[in-house]
């Protein structure tokens, strides 16, 4: 078990050579890792054999740190295209009246920019259902998708009513979606 005096002492000087950090010497700490540090390339290339395992396994690490870390996670669910928790800002994030989904804007947008360079017609990134190009076919499409109990158009509409000032309708839609 390696004291704290040691701990410290190689936080601040090369892991090859020995030399402390100082005024004029100026330690950068390995790139993959980040655990040791060298005064330069020189000492890095001859410690690299000793270095080499330990190197790799934390690099491994690091990577799966970054690669699983998620953003926090909300109450609206994940995105069913990426599986990436979708924002709390409704803004972020979109509802498909087709199949009820909500889709990122990243996705949406991705899928937007694919249509365009191959010349597709718009369609759910989700479904692949043609997109409504009125906002009445819009509303046509939630209102069947509510009449079919579906509780996701159920609370869609609540929250339109609710925006329009209908608060008895808003309570009354998104009474039946539960």
């Amino acid at each position: 078990m390696r004291s704290e005096a040691e701990t410290i002492d190689e936080d601040t000087c090369c892991a090859s050579c020995g030399v402390a950090e100082g005024d004029d010497i100026k330690l950068k700490k390995c790139t993959a890792c980040h655990l040791v540090k060298y005064c330069g390339v020189k000492c890095q290339k001859e410690h690299r054999p000793q270095h080499k395992r330990e190197c790799k396994k934390r690099a491994a690490e690091l990577h799966d740190e970054i690669l699983f870390n998620q953003p926090e996670s909300s109450h609206h669910g994940d995105c069913p295209i990426c599986c990436l928790p979708l924002s709390l800002d409704e803004q972020k994030s979109g509802m498909m009246t087709c199949c009820s989904k909500q889709i990122c804007k990243g996705c949406c947008y991705a899928n937007a920019m694919r249509e365009i360079r191959e010349s597709l017609e718009q369609k759910c990134p989700f479904c692949r259902h043609p997109l409504q190009s009125k906002d009445e076919d819009f509303g046509q499409n939630l209102m069947r998708r509510a009449e079919a109990n579906d509780p996701v158009a159920m609370r869609e509409i609540g929250k339109r009513r609710r925006n329009e000032g209908d608060y008895g309708k808003a309570i009354e839609k998104s009474e039946g979606a539960h």
